[in-house]
């Protein structure tokens, strides 16, 4: 039996924007009015005066993305199906009902699907005479040697970065600039007790022994690099903290996620 309460698993990401939609506090969100199977969640009181900065991924990592919508974060989340990529029609609407003669920048985790999906879109985009351009959040070190780093917890601080950047009105080519020094000078290493649990999923026990954590794991439950046997706070933030400050260096910003 599934941990979580659900009508559908079919229609649980369209009832849940629909319930974020309905108890968002300032009333400021929106979903596009489209093809059903297309779920853009957009800020109400966008002009396209401004630079446009839109996010997105699979469900089920919330509040990513559609949390993130508002004023100084993000102008628009594409949400896709559960752990899976929106498709490139979904991005497309995106980037053609909130972008303006200012353009907009794509802000993208590190994973195949959003890249390949998202670049499509970008480029389609680009031939309907739009300015688009797209910045990749690579900021897990648990593997070092990994050429291919994964977008997780510091993705939330591009957000915020760029989408302050588009509120104070400035061009595209500063927001994707300063979008791409965070990018640059962020590192994060994510820890947990459990693994992630698809609603309907039976598997209810997950790999992780009781009074172990689990370092470096991903955000759609992909076994971490290695198995801590304590759950003591201080020792798992001295654990995380070292690899952060040896890859980050002196001042430099890193995320232990947690």
């Amino acid at each position: 039996m599934s941990r979580f309460f659900f009508n559908d698993r079919k229609q649980l990401v369209n009832d849940a924007i629909e319930g974020m939609l309905i108890s968002a506090p300032h009333g400021n969100l929106v979903k596009l009015d489209s093809d059903p199977a297309i779920r853009v969640v957009v800020r109400a009181d966008w002009d396209k005066s401004r630079v446009a900065v839109i996010s997105g991924g699979g469900s089920g990592h919330e509040p990513a993305h559609a949390g993130f919508v508002g004023k100084g974060m993000l102008t628009a989340a594409v949400c896709g199906d559960l752990f899976a990529s929106p498709s490139v029609e979904a991005v497309l609407n995106a980037i053609v009902a909130v972008t303006g003669d200012r353009g907009c920048l794509l802000i993208v985790k590190n994973y195949t699907g959003d890249r390949l999906n998202f670049g499509l879109a970008a480029e389609k985009a680009k031939r309907f005479g739009l300015k688009v351009e797209m910045v990749i959040v690579a900021d897990d070190i648990a593997l070092p040697d990994n050429k291919q780093p994964r977008g997780i917890a510091g993705t939330a601080l591009v957000h915020k970065i760029a989408g302050h950047a588009a509120e104070q009105g400035k061009s595209l080519s500063d927001v994707r600039d300063m979008a791409l020094q965070a990018c640059d000078n962020l590192w994060s290493l994510g820890v947990a007790m459990q693994t992630c649990n698809l609603p309907g999923s039976d598997d209810e026990e997950g790999r992780i022994r009781k009074g172990h954590v689990e370092l470096g794991l991903g955000i759609h439950g992909e076994p971490g690099a290695s198995v801590v046997d304590t759950q003591n706070s201080r020792a798992i933030i001295e654990t995380l903290v070292k690899p952060l400050q040896a890859q980050a260096g002196e001042g430099r910003l890193a995320v232990p996620h947690q």
